[in-house]
């Protein structure tokens, strides 16, 4: 279990982040198509894995923006934004905003996504969303860096996120 902030007050996840050096997790989940999407559509891919509580909060969207605009324009690399909104949601985000270089994906189906990766916020407001975290993997499905986010509020460090691609 990992504790984080909101706002200063302490919150608790289900579990620790996945290991760097240790093989990527699995996961299924659902994208702005309503299609199933698992880690085997992006092998052979670097990955951004944009984790956060909800789009619609100005620092998850912040996220959005910014690895939209840095990542993005890497190398084969792919940015997946996960939270557990509901994909209708995650698209008109990106439609308004004009983003068209990330992955929106939903893991509102089951949470498992959160719950596997150790990240699910079991206590305080947020509960049963994602916690803010970044996990960079690279294209043979090694994870190479994790960041869980202290306070939920702050943005992630977005320059070691990309150094370790």
């Amino acid at each position: 279990m990992a504790t984080v902030t909101l706002g200063g007050n302490a919150i608790h996840t289900n579990g620790e982040l996945p290991k760097v050096g240790s093989k990527t997790p699995d996961f299924k989940l659902t994208n702005t198509d309503l299609g199933n999407v698992s880690l085997a559509d992006f092998a052979g891919s670097k990955l951004v894995l944009n984790i956060f509580p909800s789009v619609d909060t100005g620092t998850c969207a912040t996220s959005v923006r910014e690895f939209n605009a840095k990542a993005s324009q890497l190398e084969n690399t792919k940015v997946l934004c996960i939270s557990r909104d509901l994909p209708f949601a995650q698209k008109r985000f990106c439609g308004a905003e004009g983003l068209e270089k990330v992955v929106n994906l939903s893991d509102f189906n089951t949470g498992n996504f959160g719950k596997d990766y150790g990240l699910e916020i079991t206590d305080g407001p947020l509960a049963g969303l994602h916690s803010r975290v970044v996990v960079i993997v690279d294209e043979n499905g090694i994870v190479k860096y994790t960041e869980q986010v202290a306070e939920i509020a702050n943005e992630p460090n977005y320059e070691s996120a990309l150094a370790a691609l």
